[in-house]
């Protein structure tokens, strides 16, 4: 079967991959959120309809983040796939980004947690963008809410930057940005959750088990981007083309 990229491409496993990874989030994406909560004044803090509105604000200016950076990542794929060709280029990258999504379920599984470390490549961009968003504490409005989402968006986080290392296989910044774009919603419902059923949502994500489960699909779809020709969406988009 000829090779086909589209695995890599595909929105929906992007959507996914935010889906379950940000069940493992939850405790550093809580924290935030419960710093803007706490900011607001008690009359917004303790009426949840009020309080929704902020929340989702700043999950969409989180989002808002995270398809800028699936953007840069595609014009920065573009620079370094020209030396080996396009063919060769995003066989490479395709390969990296399974590398580092496999790392990433072993890491959520809790087997490999020096996966952490890599975070470290993103501290520098962190260390400018932290204090602008210290600046919009107390939150006072819903742009406000959505400003400080955007700046959060840029915390260090080996799950994003898994999500990125596949967004930048796509071989397109437009591709790569809505890529982007579906991981982060994906991470929507479980982060939206934290301030609406935090008790649930907390102890799911502490269950070992289940993040156990969730790390091994993280690299079943690894393994389904080295060998796309395995994967039911390479092989429709293949018979597709085969057929035109």
């Amino acid at each position: 079967m000829p090779f086909d990229p589209a695995f890599t491409s595909s929105y929906l496993v992007a959507f996914i991959m935010g889906l379950f990874s940000s069940m493992h989030c939850i405790g550093m994406c809580g924290s935030i959120i419960g710093t803007l909560t706490l900011s607001l004044s008690p009359d917004i803090r303790n009426n949840k309809k009020r309080l929704l509105p902020f929340v989702f604000n700043y999950n969409l200016g989180r989002i808002t983040s995270y398809t800028i950076a699936g953007a840069l990542a595609g014009f920065i794929e573009a620079l370094l796939t020209m030396p080996l060709g396009e063919t060769h280029g995003h066989r490479v990258l395709q390969l990296l980004s399974a590398a580092i999504m496999a790392s990433a379920g072993l890491y959520i599984a809790g087997w490999f947690p020096r996966f952490a470390y890599i975070e470290k490549a993103g501290r520098p961009i962190w260390k400018k963008m932290e204090p602008y968003g210290r600046k919009l504490i107390p939150v006072k409005n819903h742009t406000q809410a959505y400003l400080f989402g955007m700046v959060w968006g840029w915390l260090p986080c080996g799950l994003v930057y898994a999500a990125l290392a596949l967004a930048a296989t796509t071989g397109d910044a437009s591709q790569s940005a809505l890529t982007m774009l579906a991981f982060g919603l994906g991470t929507l419902p479980a982060v939206m959750g934290v301030g609406i059923m935090t008790n649930l949502l907390t102890r799911l994500s502490r269950m070992q088990r289940f993040k156990q489960a969730i790390g091994l699909f993280m690299i079943a779809l690894a393994l389904l981007a080295v060998v796309p020709w395995l994967n039911p969406m390479a092989f429709t988009a293949a018979t597709h083309a085969a057929n035109h």
